[in-house]
């Protein structure tokens, strides 16, 4: 731009280099023109006349074209019609920087504008640009199908580059709102300077490089891009994984051979192509014999074959005979396979025309203005047409076009994809595509299967994450100052899983369930109980055992029932004992298997209540033998008070009390089976309840109460003759008994889970055997095994020296 400093009128502007692409807009708007003018049906006996002006896509240039507009033609002979607006209606701009500076200027004369090509969402305030219409879609949408994009392909650490304009702006914030909440991550924002500087464009290249973000998207007009493009291929970066907007992303100057390893694999989105039947053939007729006074024409062939058909001392390029054929490798110009953006051009001309056809149909006293009235034909005021605008619709080739009351059209994209062509050159190959009309989460379609990725892994999807995906079994951890795609992954704790990938936390399993060993599923817990295994098989034979051996004690001691080691400790007291024995061995069986509201009510109950009636038995018989050797006088006649029926008395009502205690128990709070999930959680433990702690302890402190009376009975009768120590024995035994139920109690307390079970089994077993041994492993050695002192003389120490 040259300086501008108001002192002496400003030079003409001289825009460094052509554009073909924006060449085949202008010509596409020339061609709607003529067939719109050559039509019977639509404007018929009206015609159409246009003005073009070259922005060079910038803002300022934009700005005096459209000064020069509403100045008017400088020219005093212009051919214009008496008391005609010059100008009724703008198509353009393509930059959306540049339709902003246009729009502002056009408002105060509320003159509508159609634009083809600028797609920012700022527009969409019809405050500050109420005559602004567009046949782009929004970029609001755009912004929404890459984040949706993004997602799809789970690339979750990105960076963005913007140009320095309006565009780019409100782009990148779009997306960022878009992302907001989402797993997306932004590693980076760069911005291309809007006069391009490489020095900065090198300093953005050094940034991509160092990133881990593999996937860059782009919101940038296709001028800037070309020389950004152009340095990063001179500085051989590979690898990275191009989004481009709808601005670039069809640009045909990108096709060439050699952008293919570096650019190969590039998706965006893609205004929707349309088709225009008479565009090839029209885009030939231009040439400088056809128009040997256009400068564009000269440009464009100057790009074209670099040489000037119009040769002057400004230009030094070689001249040509400007007869030269515009051929299909001149893409750049002639594409026109799959038109999008000269389709929407074309569109734009066609809405002006529909909308001025509209308003000439208009009858008087129907119209929409004051008064029913219509516009005057040979006066048409551009506020008029605007109205016309905002309400026309009309169908193009099986779409209709129409505005919404923001000026915007139907948000619908291509999903374009740059694959390698049959020459080695870049093809745009559609491979799905955004529909803004359809329902939240059905708008993106992807033919994944259609798709080229970049050089280095043409067929699988890149990847672009700050960290690795955390496998099922892990949950995410966000990193202490980092953004939240960076993370580390941590093992779900035991009893959580996480069955999906990237799981921001670890559910519990249900009460009844536990996590497998990788952490990705709930099993079931394991029931466990004192089963018939590894520790209740030995308690089952221990107590077979023991109850074998005391059916054993008992047919010895039926069979010698009249020697004398039977006779003289009482046997009837005897059977009686070996009787309960039998049974407290055998009652320690109910303590295995699974418990059932029965089997716990049995096994504390039958345990209680057998060794109440075995103690109750010793008890007995340590009075028969305390009462038996105190018996001081020869008239004391003390044993006449322990008879068989007293001592049968005495064990009937001393377990009596037991069984009262266990019928209150049973009746207030019984024993039940419980599940255990507490002491080791990824187990269930079926175990016994004890219903009331209260009368368990009265239970085992009763049979406690009743093994400190006998000790201390047969304490006092330890100095009983030396062969008959009857007391000295169940003294020892009352011991043991002491012992065992002594160690059970802090042994059964801190027990886990089924072994509680165990450990009273056990308690129940080894008292059992003490009081077997100490109380009968004598007197069997002596009738088995000394019969010469089963003699009464021997037991009374009488017998002869």
């Amino acid at each position: 731009m040259p300086d501008q400093n108001y002192t002496y009128t400003p030079p003409p502007v001289k825009c460094n280099g052509f554009d073909p692409r924006a060449f085949r807009w202008v010509q596409t708007m020339r061609l709607a023109v003529e067939e719109i003018n050559e039509s019977t049906e639509l404007l018929p006996n009206h015609t159409l006349g246009y003005k073009i002006f070259d922005s060079c896509a910038y803002p300022l240039t934009g700005q005096r074209a459209a000064l020069a507009v509403l100045n008017g033609l400088s020219e005093a002979d212009s051919p214009m019609c008496s008391g005609a607006s010059p100008m009724l209606a703008v198509i353009g701009e393509s930059g959306s920087a540049q339709s902003i500076v246009v729009s502002r200027l056009l408002r105060p004369f509320r003159i509508p504008m159609i634009s083809y090509f600028s797609s920012c969402a700022c527009f969409t305030d019809r405050r500050k640009y109420p005559t602004f219409f567009r046949v782009i879609p929004n970029d609001d949408y755009q912004v929404k199908a890459i984040a949706q994009l993004l997602l799809h392909f789970n690339w979750t650490w990105v960076g963005l580059i913007r140009g320095d304009h309006e565009y780019g702006r409100f782009a990148v914030q779009g997306l960022l709102r878009e992302l907001q909440g989402s797993s997306v991550c932004v590693a980076y924002q760069e911005m291309i300077p809007l006069l391009y500087n490489t020095q900065r464009a090198l300093e953005i290249m050094q940034v991509m490089r160092r990133s881990l973000a593999k996937v860059v998207v782009v919101f940038s007009a296709e001028g800037e891009m070309t020389p950004f493009l152009r340095d990063y291929m001179k500085q051989n970066i590979t690898g990275i994984q191009w989004v481009a907007s709808e601005a670039w992303v069809t640009a045909s100057v990108f096709t060439g051979r050699e952008f293919y390893p570096y650019l190969g694999g590039t998706i965006g989105f893609g205004i929707r192509k349309g088709h225009i039947a008479q565009l090839g053939d029209y885009l030939q007729t231009v040439s400088p014999q056809r128009y040997p006074d256009n400068v564009l024409v000269g440009e464009l062939w100057e790009a074209l074959y670099g040489c000037s058909p119009f040769p002057s001392s400004a230009n030094h390029f070689p001249v040509c005979s400007g007869q030269e054929d515009l051929l299909k490798q001149h893409s750049a110009y002639m594409n026109t396979s799959s038109p999008r953006v000269a389709y929407n051009v074309y569109k734009a001309v066609y809405a002006v025309a529909h909308s001025l056809h509209n308003l000439l149909l208009c009858q008087s006293g129907n119209g929409p203005f004051e008064n029913d009235s219509c516009a005057q034909s040979n006066n048409i005021l551009p506020w008029q047409l605007q109205y016309y605008l905002q309400e026309v619709k009309f169908n193009m080739a099986g779409e209709e076009v129409n505005f919404d009351l923001k000026g915007d059209s139907v948000p619908y994209y291509d999903i374009i994809n740059w694959q390698r062509g049959t020459t080695g050159s870049i093809e745009f190959v559609n491979v799905g595509l955004f529909d803004g009309t359809k329902p939240g989460g059905e708008e993106l379609v992807i033919q994944e299967e259609r798709m080229m990725w970049n050089r280095i892994v043409p067929v699988k999807v890149p990847v672009s994450v700050c960290s690795p995906s955390c496998p099922p079994g892990s949950r995410k951890a966000v990193r202490r100052g980092e953004p939240v795609c960076c993370f580390d992954c941590v093992p779900c704790d035991s009893g959580k899983i996480s069955n999906q990938t990237n799981s921001v936390e670890c559910i519990f399993c249900p009460e009844d369930w536990w996590s497998n060993q990788d952490r990705t599923s709930c099993i079931p817990k394991k029931v466990e109980f004192l089963a018939y295994d590894a520790l209740g098989i030995p308690l089952t034979v221990i107590s077979v055992v023991g109850a074998s051996l005391t059916v054993g004690v008992f047919v010895v001691f039926f069979h010698h029932r009249s020697t004398a080691v039977v006779r003289v400790n009482n046997s009837e007291l005897s059977f009686f004992i070996l009787f309960a024995l039998t049974l407290c061995f055998l009652c320690s069986l109910v303590f295995i298997g699974e418990p059932t509201v029965w089997s716990c009510m049995l096994r504390h109950t039958a345990f209680s209540i057998t060794f109440s009636l075995c103690i109750s038995c010793i008890l007995g018989k340590t009075l028969v033998v305390l009462a038996a050797f105190t018996a001081t006088r020869p008239g004391d006649n003390i044993m006449k008070w322990l008879g068989p029926k007293q001592q049968r008395a005495i064990i009937f009502s001393c377990t009596l009390v037991q069984v009262v205690i266990c019928a209150a128990w049973l009746i207030d709070a019984p024993p039940y089976p419980s599940r255990n999930t507490k002491y080791e959680r990824s187990k269930i433990i079926l175990e016994c309840s004890v219903g009331s702690s209260l009368a368990f302890w009265c239970v085992l402190g009763y049979i406690g109460l009743q093994a400190c009376l006998c000790f201390v009975l047969a304490f006092l009768a330890r100095k009983l003759p030396g062969n008959f120590n009857e007391a000295k024995y169940i003294t020892f035994s009352m011991l043991i008994f002491s012992a065992v139920w002594l160690a059970f109690v802090p042994a059964y307390l801190s027990a886990p889970g089924n072994y509680a079970g165990a450990v009273e089994s056990f308690a129940i077993l080894a008292s059992s055997f003490g009081l077997l041994f100490c109380l009968f492993a004598p007197k069997c050695y002596i009738i088995l095994l000394k019969p010469e002192k089963n003699t009464k003389q021997h037991l009374m120490g009488k017998e002869k020296r």
